[in-house]
């Protein structure tokens, strides 16, 4: 089912695709000019020799081996490169010269940049600093940090002596952080003195006692200096002191299997402690220069910036274009401070040539008149990439009409479970309204009904599922040593065959719509329905700011519930709720219409910005919310339990 207008909103021209990466690699691998169908088929097909293509075409760092692929008993036990040998480092730092590797930009109009051999000399003191203190092959080091130069380099330092690394933004409290820390039993944290959000001012040192005393593995704490004038917590070093008398080491590495621990990323955790994703080097590595180089066209050269915390996983892929030859800008603030247009300014500012946002972000700019078109030429801008949510047909046209009208508008969507992407961009093929373009390059994505079928674009919404194995597969959970919450996260809806937890459907033009989380599927009278086409609706609405939806049990059977955040001065009248209930039903089907409209002073949202609907299930139900601190304002679950709405 597609929701597209008749005609793309964007088509590339003849000397764009030819100049493509995704095309000069088409060519490479003996399928020159061939349609993006026929290589992805060929890429799930002969699956070893598409990998082994993408390691020599990106220019992975490493001894590739004789053996692209070893299967196993099940998908869960394929090994990619089994006999490969390589340092995630070396290829982060191949390139050396006065050319930009970071640039750092803050809400306060701040900026620093370092050079390629700036970068790669903080990386080796670092790792001098890092070996000093016994950190060896194997142990954790941590970073609660923000989007800053610091971040990436303990990244890289920590990785280029074959320690694990693992990071989260500082405006997690002492709980959320010790939460996912505390599991991992780190050796070094490097945090910060503070940071600035929304041109507020938010100082840790009292935090990060608390945070040093319950992490009792802790050999050394390394603070930042990012506000610069905060005493410094007892017993803590600043990273400038600390890697002071490393200057001047020589970078080395430590040369690991492709499988070696690389990075621990974390589940949400709204419904329970975090999940500890372990994530393999070479796996991560080569899956996101895939994605760089062929479906976002990223090059030597380019200027990336992607707003994202060190919390997200965006961080890890943004810090990642390094590795082809890419500048990472790094933007640390409020999207919206002092306002929507702070993005698109310093995109323009900084020659960015990929600009990677939220699909939330989006939204908030159409309804707040954001319109970047008619201020900044944005001429460097090829490329949009959104990812976080399901963007709507209306996002993508506010893009077209309001940003830039000649731009790859590629929506995206993965996860922290792969530390990647199922679904993604095609820089030669059109963009249409609503849809994300491709399944992604040696991904065997396809949608499957309840028993397991494959559904065609005319059969309607199911489960996203990948058939076969793909590189960035998770080594597995931080101690679940016989790998079963690992396997009921992703293998237990079909045997065998990954279930990303994405409801979402083919359409005619041979792409992808998500329609959110299949956990948060509402099932009315059994009937399955994705709350993405509700939120498309009521977000267009100029009296509501955003809309939360949910399924509640009632009378044995699910009605769905509408939480509504109004603009100033907005009464959610009979009229409005009618108003409402009308333009879903015009535009989804009666199914969709909610049975409860409810106003609410706000909703509750993961320290990433992401609306929690499971969350809010949880507490309508009675259920418990084990683990409040992943939430940025977990006060607002006490008031929608308590409206009156939900009780008649």
């Amino acid at each position: 089912m597609s929701t597209s207008a008749p005609t793309p909103l964007w088509t590339p021209t003849t000397e764009r695709i030819d100049a493509s990466n995704l095309t000069r690699f088409s060519s490479v691998v003996g399928r020159d000019r061939c349609s993006y169908e026929d290589l992805h088929a060929w890429s799930v097909e002969a699956v070893g020799e598409f990998w082994s293509a993408v390691w020599d075409f990106t220019g992975v760092v490493g001894a590739r081996g004789e053996r692209s692929v070893e299967h196993g008993a099940s998908m869960r036990f394929d090994r990619y490169f089994p006999d490969a040998t390589l340092n995630v480092a070396d290829t982060f730092l191949r390139w050396t010269g006065s050319q930009d590797a970071l640039v750092a930009l803050d809400e306060r109009g701040g900026r620093r940049v370092l050079s390629r051999d700036e970068l790669r000399a903080s990386v080796a003191a670092t790792a001098a600093a890092l070996r000093a203190e016994g950190v060896t092959v194997g142990d954790r080091v941590v970073a609660w940090l923000p989007n800053i130069p610091e971040t990436v380099i303990v990244m890289l330092a920590t990785a280029s002596i074959g320690a694990v690394f693992s990071s989260t933004s500082p405006d997690f409290g002492v709980a959320g952080v010790v939460d996912r820390f505390g599991q991992i039993e780190p050796t070094v944290l490097v945090a910060c003195d503070g940071y600035l959000y929304g041109g507020k001012r938010f100082e840790l040192a009292d935090r990060l006692s608390e945070v040093i005393s319950a992490l009792p593995t802790l050999r050394r704490t390394v603070v930042v200096a990012h506000l610069g004038d905060v005493p410094l917590a007892n017993g803590t070093l600043s990273f400038a002191d600390w890697i002071a008398p490393f200057a001047g080491s020589s970078f080395e590495t430590v040369v690991l299997p492709f499988d070696h621990p690389w990075y621990v990323l974390f589940s949400s955790g709204t419904t329970g402690q975090p999940k500890c994703i372990v994530h393999r080097a070479g796996g991560v590595l080569i899956k996101h220069l895939q994605e760089h180089q062929l479906q976002c066209d990223i090059g030597p050269g380019d200027r990336v910036m992607y707003f994202t915390t060190a919390g997200w996983m965006m961080w890890n892929w943004l810090a990642s274009v390094l590795a082809s030859g890419a500048t990472a800008v790094l933007y640390d603030g409020s999207p919206f401070s002092p306002s929507g247009d702070v993005l698109f300014d310093l995109a323009d500012a900084e020659r960015v040539t990929l600009l990677g946002v939220s699909a939330k972000f989006l939204d908030s700019c159409a309804k707040a008149g954001v319109a970047p078109i008619d201020r900044v030429p944005l001429t460097s801008l090829r490329t949009i990439c959104s990812t976080g949510s399901p963007l709507s047909p209306e996002g993508f046209r506010y893009v077209y009409g309001r940003v830039k009208a000649d731009v790859h508008l590629a929506s995206i969507s993965g996860g922290t479970d792969l530390c990647a992407c199922f679904v993604g961009g095609d820089p030669t093929g059109p963009v249409w309204a609503g849809e994300i373009q491709r399944p992604g390059l040696g991904m065997a994505v396809d949608v499957w009904g309840p028993n397991g079928a494959s559904l065609s674009s005319s059969e309607g919404a199911g489960e996203l599922v990948c058939t076969r194995s793909f590189p960035s597969m998770p080594l597995g959970f931080w101690g679940d040593d016989d790998g079963s919450r690992y396997r009921a996260a992703y293998f237990e809806r079909f045997a065998d065959v990954w279930a990303q937890g994405d409801f979402a459907s083919w359409t005619e033009h041979g792409g992808i719509v998500v329609h959110g989380r299949s956990d948060t599927t509402l099932n009315p009278g059994g009937v399955r329905i994705g709350t993405a086409e509700i939120y498309r609706v009521v977000e267009q609405l100029p009296q509501v700011i955003e809309a939360l939806v949910f399924g509640q049990q009632w009378e044995s059977d699910t009605r769905i519930v509408l939480l509504v955040r109004l603009a100033d001065g907005v009464v959610l009248d009979d009229a409005l709720r009618a108003d409402i209930r009308a333009r879903i039903r015009s535009a989804a089907t009666p199914r969709h219409v909610p049975a409860v409209i409810a106003a609410v002073d706000d909703l509750p949202r993961t320290r990433s910005n992401k609306l929690v609907e499971l969350a809010v299930s949880d507490v309508v139900h009675g259920r418990p919310i084990r683990n409040t601190e992943a939430l940025a304002n977990p006060e607002t679950l006490t008031a929608i339990a308590a409206l009156p709405e939900l009780r008649r």
